[in-house]
């Protein structure tokens, strides 16, 4: 029988709740051909650690890799142990292996320096910038859509970083000039020049909708003015004030509602332009006759608060940072179409891949294949979602969060101080109702189980077993008073 081609399209930062809205027609085409999760989460919500858990089908706590390696007094935590396979290692036998785009998932040494790789490496980082000084133009983006945060330091102490901000610009070089352009001509190449004895592999990395805001026409000018959702630029009573130690807080508080319009205006228009390059990958993809016979996943590393809770980026608990579109489009002869609502986990993803491949799973996975529930039915009962954040390019700020069937706990520690929240998801989907006092029994029950949780992986938080009736005892007070 032979193999399927597969291509993975992964976006940075895209927020769950644009899938299906007009400003991705060519992705809900994709989607009328596919099996749709709305109800997935990332490992992580950020860039490195959660690629790592998409591709290797293990928690962070399980590869190592726990934050983005930036800052070089922590950088040995962004980095996924040695011998843990990955998706490319898996193919690399005997598919005709491409990547092409952003490269965050991190080994040492990086495995697009790895002698004797099979996957032809086009990574962003390497080559995009001696692409624009040959054409004479600027990266997108720049000073003023950059700001200073402080940042924890191995947990201890505070640093400088300089992360993007929501400042909002036209790119005016253009979309051949532009992050995802170029990605785009890299992975439509990619198709054009495969070995075509083989089965084709192709990693698709691109960077929209993640910041810098500077977007090229016609895309800056494509969207009308917003009404974003409720929760968008109101920070809510229950919600943990220690986030304003992490970079979601002390950038995205500084602005108002009405600021927040003409962010997601601009915003809308980098999603539109990220549709677009799905668009012409699928047509490239019909073109070269290879469609019904391909394997295509679509998701987003992570989402974007973009306001919601007067948060901006990712790096925290809520349903706009960590829930992720999850899209499988299956070969022709594979039944797998319509809606599955069950939570599920990047962590799924490895299994599901390699049952429909028929290749061996690596051993002692956590995930479990999806295959059966595009099927139509699931084989199990509902399993609990975990996910963990450790700090952004440096190590702390961390965070814990378990979602059992409709309720969601989120565990916020900076030094020596935890915040609980609990939120029932089906009934307040914005998350502005912490019901962690009045729910107290389920919070225990939750609040066990991620524990546990913890506890198999080798988590090195450690949370006090009396941590949450502290916690309760002590907002009891501070309400009675």
């Amino acid at each position: 029988m032979k193999k399927p081609n597969v291509v993975v399209i992964m976006a940075d930062q895209l927020r769950y709740d644009f899938i299906g809205t007009s400003y991705m027609p060519h992705l809900q085409a994709l989607q009328a051909d596919s099996c749709l999760f709305p109800n997935a989460y990332c490992a992580s919500p950020l860039c490195v650690p959660s690629r790592g858990g998409f591709f290797t089908g293990r928690y962070p706590n399980s590869t190592g890799c726990l934050i983005n390696p930036w800052v070089e007094a922590d950088r040995q935590r962004g980095f996924i142990a040695d011998g843990i396979a990955n998706l490319y290692d898996l193919l690399s036998a005997d598919w005709d292996g491409w990547h092409s785009g952003k490269q965050h998932l991190m080994y040492q040494p990086l495995l697009e320096t790895r002698e004797g790789t099979r996957t032809k490496w086009n990574a962003l980082d390497d080559s995009y910038g001696a692409f624009l000084q040959a054409r004479g133009h600027r990266p997108p983006g720049g000073a003023r859509f950059r700001g200073i945060v402080p940042e924890l330091t191995s947990g201890a102490v505070t640093s400088v970083g300089n992360y993007s901000l929501p400042a909002t610009g036209c790119y005016e070089p253009g979309f051949d000039s532009f992050f995802d352009g170029y990605i785009l001509r890299s992975a439509t190449d990619a198709i054009e020049n495969r070995d075509r004895s083989r089965p084709f592999f192709l990693s698709a990395m691109f960077l929209a909708p993640h910041p810098p805001f500077d977007v090229p026409e016609p895309w800056f000018s494509l969207a009308r003015e917003f009404d974003p959702p409720d929760n968008v630029g109101v920070w809510f009573s229950g919600q943990s004030p220690l986030q304003l130690y992490n970079l979601p807080g002390f950038l995205g508080a500084r602005y108002s509602r009405d600021d927040w319009k003409e962010i997601w205006r601009v915003y809308a228009g980098l999603v539109a332009l990220l549709d677009h390059c799905i668009g012409e990958l699928v047509s490239r993809l019909k073109a070269e006759g290879i469609y019904d016979e391909t394997l295509i996943v679509f998701t987003s590393d992570h989402g974007e608060m973009l306001g919601s809770h007067r948060l901006w980026q990712k790096m925290c608990m809520y349903e706009e940072s960590v829930r992720t579109p999850l899209i499988f489009k299956l070969p022709a002869g594979m039944v797998g179409m319509g809606i599955c609502e069950q939570p599920v986990s990047h962590i799924d993803v490895l299994p599901t891949i390699c049952e429909l491949l028929g290749i061996e799973r690596p051993a002692d996975l956590p995930g479990t294949s999806l295959l059966p529930a595009m099927r139509g039915g699931m084989t199990r009962e509902h399993r609990d979602i975990f996910i963990q954040y450790d700090g952004n390019g440096a190590f702390g700020n961390f965070s814990r969060c378990i979602i059992c069937k409709s309720h969601k706990l989120i565990v916020d520690i900076f030094k020596d101080e935890i915040f609980f929240e609990l939120y029932a998801l089906a009934s307040d989907a914005q998350e502005t109702t912490n019901l962690v006092v009045e729910r107290a029994d389920l919070a225990a029950e939750l609040f066990s189980k991620l524990v546990e949780h913890m506890r198999v992986t080798g988590d090195h938080v450690a949370l006090a077993p009396d941590a949450l009736q502290q916690f309760i005892l002590r907002m009891d007070s501070v309400h009675s008073a």
